[in-house]
């Protein structure tokens, strides 16, 4: 089997100015699509509390969740490093719960890295991840686990504050051991700034081109997702559309009696049914 990407493969991509792809999956099939595409990152996003389980937001997912869908990915890919997402509260309260958290990810998924949300308020739990020999990304700007606290889906980083933390926060988490950072709805100038300032590969989502990589939720890109599309996301196909004529054309043939046709039955000799019908 062919060898995963792995985190010296991110940092030699991010040397030589390669763009690192990264998109979401959730189960065995979308894997092996996003793996066979020859997307180098994929994540099991909380994302999927939304996209696949129906929640209103990612702050229902549970470890248990994750663990489930990661496991169908990792089974599903070859090729992409497989990144999962702690969910809330699986890494806040202390080091040591942190640490048994992302364990128990790693070993129960085969996944290659875990990903957390904020900056030196989490510094502690991403060092004791790392220094555990667990890969973990880091994810700044807007963090949709404390959205509320944000003040909503807004983008972050205008203020002279913020965007001055955000670089903090940025350096802080390179100092930790993160080998790589998520980026999301910040100003582009801040975005360039960060990926500048930091050796580790940066992932924008809604924070311009100047990113070394970027990532989007497969749902959003394929418009399978029916919700409200963030101005950074970019819809290539609609194959939502099509999956939806192709159940009503089985629905037609269904109720037309052209399905199933002789080709898609199976038969018996007319000997072996009079023997089956004698009584």
């Amino acid at each position: 089997m062919t060898d995963r990407y792995s985190i010296v493969d991110f940092r030699e991509m991010k040397k030589e100015k390669k763009q690192i792809a990264m998109l979401t999956a959730y189960d065995f099939p979308t894997a092996q699509l996003v793996d066979e595409a020859g997307v180098e990152i994929i994540l099991v996003g909380d994302s999927l509390g939304m996209v696949v389980l129906g929640y209103e937001d990612t702050l229902s997912v549970t470890l248990d969740d994750m663990i489930h869908h990661s496991k169908a990915v990792v089974r599903g890919s070859k090729r992409s490093f497989v990144v999962v997402d702690m969910p809330f509260l699986t890494y806040h309260i202390n080091e040591e719960e942190a640490l048994r958290n992302a364990g128990r990810i790693m070993q129960e998924t085969g996944a290659q890295g875990v990903k957390v949300e904020g900056g030196v308020e989490i510094i502690k739990a991403v060092r004791a991840i790392t220094s555990a020999g667990i890969p973990v990304m880091g994810h700044l700007g807007l963090t949709p686990q404390s959205a509320g606290q944000l003040g909503g889906f807004k983008v972050q980083g205008k203020d002279p504050r913020v965007a001055r933390k955000m670089i903090d926060d940025a350096l802080a988490l390179e100092s930790a051991g993160a080998f790589s950072l998520v980026l999301e709805c910040v100003p582009w100038q801040l975005a360039r700034v960060i990926t500048e300032k930091v050796s580790i590969p940066v992932i924008g989502i809604g924070a311009g081109k100047y990113c070394d990589g970027q990532v989007l939720v497969y749902h959003d890109v394929m418009g399978l997702f029916t919700g409200k599309r963030p101005k950074f996301v970019k819809q290539y196909v609609d194959a939502r559309s099509e999956m939806v004529k192709g159940v009503q054309e089985y629905m037609k043939e269904l109720k037309e009696g052209m399905f199933p046709a002789e080709q898609h039955t199976f038969t018996m000799t007319e000997e072996v049914l009079e023997e089956v019908l004698k009584e």
